[in-house]
């Protein structure tokens, strides 16, 4: 059975083809946390042309849509950060770390 962070990868690159895709787990951090419901805690770093010309709310909004069978038990916490490539290149990228 697939993990978690291989369904996310599936979804992700079925939906937005990215370039570039980093998940990490941390959900380890979150042990124990009541309001975590189960779900687990995730960093995504992704870059895709399919941002382009889009601002970030609607580059969320296409993550968010990628996992929305996930965010109902699965997923509890989710930080994106969604790229260009010309942007992920001026960023210098990185996922953020928990």
């Amino acid at each position: 059975m697939a993990t978690p962070v291989e369904r996310i990868r599936k979804r992700l690159e079925e939906a937005l083809s990215p370039l570039h895709l980093e998940i990490v787990d941390a959900s380890a951090a979150h042990v124990g946390h009541v309001e975590a419901g189960g779900g687990g805690h995730y960093f995504v770093t992704i870059v895709s042309e399919a941002f382009r010309g889009k601002p970030l709310l609607e580059r969320h909004q296409m993550v968010y849509r990628a996992l929305s069978e996930m965010m109902v038990s699965e997923i509890h916490a989710l930080s994106i950060k969604a790229y260009t490539p010309e942007e992920f290149q001026t960023a210098g990228g990185g996922a953020e770390r928990p």
